[in-house]
């Protein structure tokens, strides 16, 4: 009988790498899979091309095949453009997640199925647990690389015969058992950013694709204090590049964006790093979705608003139309629309959900 076949989604990256590594020396029979998500980048931002020569030389090393699928139509239609659609609106996407859940465990998955594989792996920092009633997405031993946050919305069905090898180990580790294994990437930087602006500032990419519209910056007293350049710039908590100087009556101090009214266009800045209308203990999630639903859902939980935050004590509440409430212990500051709200028992990650809104403290409880 044949070894299982595992296709590996290799980026170029050391932690993909080491997960093709660890497979063979598991035994494993390993394909490699590199995916092409962006094509149009004739500024030469995007390292796509380097990343793909980095995947063959991983391979040769290795002694197995390498694959290339380009799934740019698929990242457009379904990452790319909502990424637009949420900054037109005036929310912060992650298209990390919205990648996770529309193409690295859709079409790529499907497209290693369709290359034989009895099982697909990936170099996420993430375990994967899978039992009679189905998989369960566990978060890594490193927490400070874990990224369940960015799987939270895969679908439970996705993750069936789907390996995580370096799950249970930290980044030193993986570098070390890539250097052990001379592995050409070994020493090559984590990537960082998104592939589709690469090096160039946001501000700049972004205006290529939506239409700027300035407006006003007003206090929280609404006095106009300067000009914004277009909300989709700003996110919540932003103290860098407001352009707001010595402004008569206030303190010197830092300004930092508190809220947005795109209904008027305006930006509302204050001087108060955890100003009330920047901090919530209650925020809706929708759509959510549920990886796996405890059944009722335990008194206490912890969450996360952000990647690499810390789990945050909550508690949470299914609403309908598929929406969640969650209630925090302490005071989170910029839970931003558009971001993802991600649910945890225990090592477990139960699901996440964007966040839709937050309700911001009252001066009493500030």
């Amino acid at each position: 009988m044949s070894a299982p076949h595992v296709v590996v989604g290799l980026s170029g990256g050391v932690d993909s790498s080491v997960s093709a590594y660890l497979l063979k020396e598991q035994g494993y029979r390993v394909s490699g899979l590199f995916m092409v998500n962006w094509t149009e980048d004739e500024q030469g931002y995007c390292s796509a091309a380097d990343d793909f020569q980095d995947a063959r030389a991983v391979c040769e090393e290795l002694g197995i095949p390498l694959h290339r699928a380009d799934f740019s139509r698929e990242y457009r239609e379904r990452v790319f453009a909502r990424f637009l659609a949420d900054y037109a609106a005036g929310k912060t996407p992650n298209p990390d997640v919205l990648c996770n859940r529309e193409v690295k465990f859709a079409p790529f998955r499907e497209h290693a199925l369709r290359l034989g594989a009895d099982f697909v792996a990936t170099g996420h920092y993430a375990r994967i647990e899978h039992g009679r009633d189905g998989p369960r997405l566990l978060r890594a031993v490193d927490d400070n690389k874990d990224q369940t946050y960015f799987l939270a919305a895969v679908e439970r069905a996705q993750f069936e015969r789907v390996l995580f090898p370096i799950g249970a180990l930290t980044k030193p580790e993986v570098r070390a058992i890539a250097t052990r294994a001379g592995l050409p990437v070994h020493r090559k930087k984590d990537s960082t950013g998104i592939c589709f602006i690469g090096e160039r500032e946001f501000r700049e990419f972004l205006s290529a694709y939506l239409k700027p519209d300035p407006g006003e910056i007003v206090d929280d007293q609404g006095r106009v204090i300067g000009r914004h350049q277009g909300l989709m710039y700003y996110t919540l908590g932003q103290r860098r590049g407001l352009g707001v100087g010595g402004t008569r009556g206030a303190r010197e101090a830092a300004w930092y964006v508190v809220a947005k009214d795109a209904a008027r266009n305006r930006l509302i800045a204050a001087q108060d790093p955890a100003h009330p209308l920047l901090m919530t203990r209650e925020l809706l999630a929708a759509p959510f979705h549920w990886i796996r639903q405890p059944l009722p859902l335990p008194p206490r939980l912890q969450a996360r608003i952000r990647h690499r935050q810390k789990l945050q004590d909550c508690s949470a509440e299914s609403l309908p139309d598929n929406r969640v409430r969650v209630r925090f212990a302490d005071a989170q500051r910029a839970a931003v629309p558009g971001q993802y709200v991600v649910l945890y028992d225990g090592d477990e990650c139960l699901g996440g959900g964007e966040i839709e809104s937050a309700q911001p403290l009252t001066a009493a409880d500030h």
